[in-house]
């Protein structure tokens, strides 16, 4: 029996959010109206929705819709995780992200939320031993989106990346939760050693635009990283680095920095 919209408010908000605006935004846009219907108002949750999202944008020649859309069922009824972490993405765009009025906006437009998703289904293909099909999921995002995440990388949840352009993440990085960084950032090896070479990135950090964090070092809690930083070297939690190679130049300025998404360094 199909559950009525109270029933979704309660037992699932962000998509009964989600779903209350698709139809406002058709009521607004009715030449949006395939692209809504297709993306969000046609599916009975957000599982699907977002499976549906995540083949459509990798389809090629290579490898159909229907075919990704069966691996992508497959890990989101496999493993809750992944659907209650992009629900946290939603959130963590909507709250920071000044370009995002709506949740409805991530799922069909940003392709920031998109490509992180993408990789959560790799990641999962990684840990399940489907090492080739990883691979396919991460080059088609690379190619698509201009986002190159390794399948093995770890994310955490309530991620953030805007604008999305231009970046890359290593095999052995680690990002925590609630991170935010903008377009062109790098956490990079130094070298081509083959054992843990890349950065652990902290819960609440902020990664400014252009930034490069190279090598396995860890990226205290709640730091920030100025635009254009080269880091070479551990950050202590709570400290704000800059520079070309980078260095402590103060506090991080507020306790949560990549919720509160200020990038100015006052007093430095």
């Amino acid at each position: 029996m199909a559950k009525t919209r109270a029933q979704v408010a309660e037992l699932d908000p962000v998509w009964a959010r989600i779903l209350s605006e698709a139809e406002d935004a058709v009521r607004h846009e009715p030449l949006l109206g395939g692209l809504v219907h297709s993306s969000v108002l046609h599916h009975p949750t957000i599982e699907r929705a977002l499976a549906y999202r995540v083949s459509l944008k990798l389809a090629s020649g290579e490898m159909s819709e229907q075919i990704l859309r069966e691996i992508c069922d497959e890990a989101y009824g496999s493993d809750p995780d992944l659907a209650l972490a992009a629900r946290a993405d939603i959130v963590a765009v909507y709250d920071r992200d000044p370009a995002c009025h709506r949740f409805l906006q991530p799922l069909l437009f940003f392709k920031g939320f998109q490509a992180v998703q993408c990789h959560r289904i790799s990641h999962w293909l990684w840990e399940q031993g489907r090492t080739d099909l990883a691979y396919l999921f991460q080059m088609r995002c690379s190619e698509v989106f201009g986002v190159d995440i390794h399948p093995a990388a770890k994310i955490g949840r309530g991620i953030m990346i805007d604008h999305a352009h231009s970046i890359v993440i290593g095999e052995t990085a680690v990002v925590g939760d609630n991170v935010s960084m903008l377009h062109s950032v790098t956490l990079g090896g130094t070298g081509k050693e083959e054992e843990d070479r890349h950065p652990k990135i902290g819960d609440g950090v902020l990664i400014g635009a252009g930034a490069k964090v190279l090598g396995n070092i860890r990226i205290g809690n709640c730091s920030r990283i100025a635009a254009g930083s080269v880091v070479l070297e551990e950050v202590p939690p709570c400290k704000t680095v800059a520079g070309v190679p980078a260095r402590i130049v103060g506090e991080a300025g507020c306790p949560q920095p990549a919720i509160n998404m200020d990038h100015l360094l006052r007093g430095s």
